[in-house]
This record gives structure tokens, C-alpha cells and sequence, in this order.
């Protein structure tokens, strides 16, 4: 394919994406947010705006909040333009102020903000493409049928509606990849160092990214041999991150990183009732203490002891946070027609509408298994690898959710994309060599795990299915 007709594929398919990701925003026009995450992410841009600082709870966020949530005030010195808080990473809220200063902060602040992420969730499909080429460069048509796969992904074309970090992330993650792919081909100093400040803007995003950063940096200083590169790119995201490090432990008087919500996290991830994921019940533990320091220490050591009162269930837990990172996509869904926000549906529509939502995570990430078996070893295949292990390790070390997966389904959906296009003909030639039926064994082997993992997944909650396809499913009301 000619560069022209590339350009036409990349405006046709970008095309496409957007306008698939206006129509939900634009059918929620008066849609608002929950008390959740979305709630903190709009008190801490209100408050910028307002030139309060990075502060949430003021007080009237504080009173609308307190009707469900009692929060302990005598922890910190209140103030009434709210709380000076670390537990949350910059950036987001920073980009949601940006579009709060220039639209308002009126009652329709929050569909501007879900116009605007539409318009960075489209981009994400160039960017796959763009990247699959880099990874797959013997096969345009593979990065095609990986573009088409990101802008029709179900979860990927309604995430605008979310005031949610990932809208961002995501674009800031293939950025830097893309341009790292780029720096390594052209060994210019310039492009190592875009990659740096790409991935320092990661992790002011979600800090869980720093784990794939050092694996991106010494890959650049073992795979490349570019040590003043890699140099460089650490010495960029530490320049950075460290000066929100330092902010943040001036604020808690000890040494903190990007956010204070390690504790936390951790809280919940091994809490001896909880499975290694975001439990509604549990997660208001911690929620009323607003000190970040107080929060973060009781979590750590509750976490600690939790850890130490039953250590033999650590790798038990280990294997279901595994398993809910790698989870059907249907939390999001339950929780919003369990409470009625669509009305009742047949049947037949319901099955019709899991279908649509939960098949394509099945179809990419089985497929990607055999696409990773066919992909031949070489520096780029090494990145992605370490790309794939950087991002999960950490969250089954702390705590997982199925929607944690989605950072990575642009990179599935590359390895997808090259096992439809080169087919069973690929498999069988792999399979030829000793090292190919390795790795397509390995490959079946993940399939299947992903597989036992869906149906255990399915008969642990089979009552609470059996509910929703019922007569009142839409008012049986689960929590997130």
C-alpha cells in the first residue's frame, strides 16, 4: 500500500471511530456522574479552575458526598475550599480543568469532556495502526484489520462517556511506544527523548505505567546499546514525575510517590473477604479518612498484616487477580442495567447485547495468543513482550479488574490482526520447527487457561446472571 492510499485508510477508519464514539456522547447529552471515581476527578478539576489547588471534598462536594459516607474530619485541618489531596495522579484532572476553563464549569461541563475524549479515543486507532506497522512491518494487512479491530471495539467506542483516566492514558502509552519504535530506528536523541517525556506523562496519568518505563529503559540500554538514549529517557521521566513526588511528599511529610493510593489498593487486594479486586463494600473502608498519609498508612499495614495472618493465600490470590484482569467485560454493563438505567429488556436482547460486548475481548485475546506464537523473536517482539509482562505484574501484585486489560487490547489486537491474516498455513509452518511448537503449544495453553477462567468466572456468578436475564433483572440493583 502506497503512502497516499495509507492516508486514505488512516482518515477512512479515523473517520469511522469518531463517529461511532459521538453517537453515545451525544445521546447522553444531560447524562451526569455517580459519587465514584468520575465524582473525585471533577471536584479536583473544579478546583483548579477555581484556583484552589489540587484540593477536593470543598464544601459543598463534601455535604452532597457525607448523605453516603460518613468522613472522619478530625484527621485533617479543613478547610472549606477542600482538601489539599495526593491520592489521585495529576494529569487527568489537569486535562479535565483545561476543558472546564475554556467550556465552563456549567451543568454541561461534563458532555464537552466526553466530546473532547471521543475525539482521543478515535486517535487510537491511527496510533494502532501506525504501531502495528513498527511490530509487523511485513504485514500492512494486518495493521489494517488491527485499526478496524480498535474502532469498532465495543468497550473502546462508549469509554468517552467515562471521566476516566484511561481516556488519556491509553493515547499516552501508544504515543510513547510509537515514538520509541521511532527512536529506535533512527537513533536520534531527539525521539528518545519525546519517548521519555510521552512515558513521563504516562505516569502522571496512572502510575501503575512505571513498571513497563524501567523495562522500556533498559531495554533501550541492553537491546538498543544506547546508553546515553537510555540515559536520557530516565533522566526525562524523572524530570517529570519528581517534582509532583516532591509536591506531594511536602504535603504527607514523608517520602510519597504520584499518588498515595498504594495502600489502598493493597487494602482491598488482599483484604481477607475480598478476591483481589474492586469490592464495593470494602472499598468504603479507607474512603472517610482524608488524610492521604493516614489512608495510605493504615491500608499498608492492615494490608501487611492481612498478608502475614495468612501468607498461604497469597498465590491464591495472585491467580484470581490474574483472572479478573483477564475477565469478561461485563461489570460495567451489570452494574448499569441492574439499576435501571435502560429499563427492562427482553431476553433475546440481553443475549444479543452480551454477545456484542463480550465476544470481541474472547476473539482478540485468543486470537493474540496464536498472533504472539507466529511473531518471530527480534528486538521489537522483546518490547512488546516486556510491554505486556511490565503492565500486568504489578496488578497482580495488588489488585486487578477486567477493565485493566484494556490498555493493552490495542497490542492484542495487533498479534490478532497477524494471525487472521496469515492463518492456519502460518500455524502449521511454525509448528515445524522445535521452537514454533513451543510456542504454539504455549499459545494453546493460554487459550485454554483464558477459557477455564471465563467459565469459572461464569458459574461463580451464576446466580446473580440468572437474576439479570430475570423478570426484574433491571431492578436487582448490584453494586459496582
Amino acid at each position: 500500500m502506497g503512502k497516499r492510499t495509507a492516508k486514505n485508510f488512516i482518515r477512512r477508519v479515523f473517520f469511522v471511530a469518531l463517529v461511532l464514539r459521538l453517537i453515545p456522547v451525544l445521546l447522553s447529552f444531560n447524562l451526569g456522574i455517580g459519587l465514584d471515581d468520575m465524582f473525585q476527578y471533577d471536584m479536583l478539576a473544579r478546583s483548579i479552575v477555581a484556583g484552589n489547588g489540587y484540593r477536593w471534598y470543598a464544601q459543598d462536594d463534601l455535604h452532597l458526598a457525607q448523605q453516603y459516607i460518613q468522613f472522619d474530619l478530625t484527621s485533617v485541618d479543613y478547610d472549606p475550599r477542600g482538601v489539599l489531596t495526593s491520592f489521585r495522579p495529576p494529569l487527568y484532572p489537569a486535562f479535565l480543568a483545561l476543558v472546564y476553563f475554556l467550556a465552563g464549569v456549567g451543568p454541561h461541563r461534563f458532555f464537552v469532556a466526553r466530546l473532547v475524549q471521543a475525539f482521543l479515543a478515535a486517535a487510537l486507532v491511527p496510533l494502532t495502526y501506525a504501531l502495528a506497522r513498527h511490530f509487523l512491518p511485513e504485514n500492512e494487512k494486518a495493521a489494517r484489520w488491527a485499526a478496524w479491530t480498535i474502532a469498532l471495539y465495543p468497550l473502546l467506542v462508549v469509554y468517552p462517556l467515562s471521566l476516566a483516566t484511561e481516556n488519556i492514558f491509553f493515547l499516552l502509552v501508544l504515543a510513547a511506544i510509537l515514538a520509541l519504535l521511532k527512536a529506535a530506528e533512527t537513533c536520534r536523541m531527539t525521539h528518545f527523548a519525546l519517548a521519555g517525556v510521552l512515558l513521563g506523562l504516562s505516569a502522571l496519568t496512572r502510575s501503575v505505567i512505571l513498571v513497563v518505563i524501567g523495562l522500556c529503559v533498559l531495554w533501550v540500554w541492553f537491546a538498543l546499546r544506547e546508553r546515553r538514549a537510555a540515559v536520557l529517557m530516565f533522566g526525562v521521566v524523572l524530570l517529570i514525575v519528581v517534582p509532583w513526588m516532591a509536591r506531594n511528599s511536602l504535603l504527607n511529610h514523608r517520602l510519597t510517590g504520584i499518588e498515595s493510593s498504594l495502600g489502598y489498593s493493597l487494602y482491598m487486594g488482599y483484604h481477607p473477604q475480598g478476591t483481589g479486586t474492586f469490592q464495593y463494600g470494602i472499598s468504603l473502608d479507607l474512603i472517610p479518612i482524608l488524610d492521604d498519609g493516614v489512608r495510605d498508612r493504615t491500608g499498608l499495614e492492615a494490608a501487611k498484616q492481612f498478608i502475614l495472618d495468612d501468607p498461604g493465600r497469597v498465590p491464591y490470590l495472585a491467580l484470581r487477580k490474574l483472572g479478573h484482569f483477564f475477565g469478561l467485560e461485563r461489570r460495567a454493563v451489570t452494574y448499569f442495567y441492574s439499576n435501571n438505567f435502560f429499563g427492562h429488556a427482553p431476553t433475546t436482547l440481553l443475549l444479543l447485547a452480551a454477545a456484542v460486548l463480550l465476544l470481541p475481548f474472547v476473539v482478540v485475546s485468543t486470537s493474540a495468543a496464536f498472533g504472539l506464537a507466529l511473531v518471530r523473536g527480534n528486538k521489537k517482539t522483546l518490547l512488546l513482550f516486556l510491554i505486556l509482562l511490565g503492565y500486568l505484574a504489578p496488578h497482580v501484585l495488588i489488585q486487578a479488574e477486567e477493565r485493566f486489560h484494556l490498555m493493552l487490547v490495542p497490542f492484542f489486537s495487533i498479534l490478532a490482526a497477524h494471525f487472521w491474516t496469515s492463518g492456519l498455513v502460518a500455524v502449521k509452518r511454525r509448528w515445524s520447527t522445535p521452537a514454533g511448537r513451543w510456542a504454539v503449544s504455549l499459545a494453546a495453553l493460554a487459550v485454554l487457561l483464558l477459557f477455564t477462567n471465563w467459565g469459572l468466572e461464569l458459574w461463580r456468578d451464576a446466580d446473580k446472571i440468572s437474576l439479570l436475564f430475570g423478570p426484574n433483572g433491571n431492578q436487582t440493583y448490584f453494586p459496582y
